[in-house]
């Protein structure tokens, strides 16, 4: 056996180098990603409810924008909003449940109306991307940030 870097194979203050059996993948075997890394989810939240001062909507809007890095972009009226946004999620539950917790969880940090959530969509990223290319669904966000209907 050689010896180990910078010393001999029988010095005490270091063990013997164990032989490791190397493994192969057959030809023609596949790799496949395993079902439960994250993916990324297209998210519409629709909120609606009593009428608020626009300026005081559109700040609490942009706070909440601040707060979650991944908000693509909100639309807002004095009584309903509707935030477009991607989540990375496991599967469409996951990503689902956390849109739902959305408002609700940044109501005090970001000032938000008490509306409820009136709509929901959660769709995965492929299916996103196919509505958009055959001419069906809402545009992609841009301009990103908060606007007006």
């Amino acid at each position: 056996m050689p010896a180990a870097r910078g010393g001999t194979n029988d010095s005490p203050s270091r063990p013997a180098r164990e032989e490791r059996t190397l493994t192969s993948v057959a030809a023609g075997d596949r790799y496949e990603e395993p079902k439960d890394l994250p993916r990324l989810w297209h998210v519409t939240l629709s909120v609606s409810g009593e009428e608020v001062p626009l300026v005081d909507l559109r700040r609490s809007l942009e706070q909440l924008a601040h707060d979650h890095p991944f908000l693509l972009t909100s639309r807002y009226a004095g009584d309903h909003a509707e935030i477009r946004y991607w989540e990375e999620a496991r599967d469409l539950h996951d990503a689902a449940a956390v849109a739902l917790r959305l408002w609700g969880e940044h109501r005090q940090s970001a000032g938000l109306p008490p509306w409820e959530i009136v709509g929901l969509e959660v769709i995965d990223r492929e299916t996103y991307h196919q509505r958009i290319a055959e001419g069906y669904g809402p545009p992609p966000a841009a301009p990103v940030g908060v606007h007006p209907f």
